[in-house]
């Protein structure tokens, strides 16, 4: 029976960073749309744009991926919550580093349903995320 309360001992801190993520990802969520010039929500619950649904798909996934490293590497829930916004920031810049570099025109070009820019843009996030977990360990 030990073995037991042993396994769910950490049940309430998972709970408790669990919750903290989702409303995260919700947070993330709004801050994206605002950062983009084009309303995803929209673009993919409205006008079914495949584009728009995987950059924004990958945006959550890189998102994810690095809310992840923080909730690994963090020493408590205020490290965890510092990190999360750490993650939102550099999620955000990744949007606009492609956009005012590599692709200046990917906003106009998932509105258009280009899914190569929805292609690019989800991998471009990921790869974000994937850094910026790696780069939270310390």
């Amino acid at each position: 029976m030990d073995a037991l309360y042993d396994s769910i001992a950490g049940l309430g801190n998972f709970a408790l960073y669990f919750a903290i993520s989702v409303a995260f990802l919700f947070v993330f969520k709004v801050v994206y749309a605002f950062v983009t010039p084009h309303d995803e929500w929209k673009l993919v619950k409205e006008d079914k744009n495949t584009a728009a649904a995987i950059g924004f798909g990958g945006a959550l996934i890189g998102f994810a991926i690095a809310l992840s490293g923080a909730a690994a590497n963090s020493v408590s829930l205020v490290d965890f919550a510092i990190w999360g916004g750490v993650a939102i920031i550099a999620q955000s810049l990744a949007f606009a580093l492609l956009r005012f570099t590599f692709m200046p025109k990917i906003a106009e070009r998932i509105n258009n349903n280009e899914v190569s820019a929805g292609t690019m843009l989800a991998a471009m996030s990921v790869s974000v995320g994937l850094l910026n977990a790696a780069c939270m360990t310390y």
